[in-house]
């Protein structure tokens, strides 16, 4: 399963971070929007800069993760001390 945390900017955009999935030199985490698709994040950013998505603006970027073959474990947040 891959762990994910749903977030919405202000404009109304949903973005799936994956903070356990670090893949850039800078330690930015991986993410997934619908527009764009995959690309790096900076956690501590986005999440400063968004809100938790409800879950109506989380089902159909969800959907679209698990067509394209990911298992989700959905969490409103990073837990404390978790790197």
């Amino acid at each position: 399963m891959t762990t994910v945390i749903f977030r919405t900017f202000p404009e109304g955009d949903v973005i799936a971070l994956f903070p356990y999935e670090i893949n850039y030199p800078d330690g930015c985490c991986e993410s997934y929007q619908r527009i764009g698709q995959h690309g790096a994040a900076d956690y501590q950013h986005v999440c400063r800069i968004t809100r938790p998505a409800t879950l109506e603006e989380i089902a159909p970027l969800a959907q679209e993760l698990e067509r394209i073959g990911y298992r989700l474990k959905i969490l409103k947040r990073k837990p404390r001390g978790a790197k």
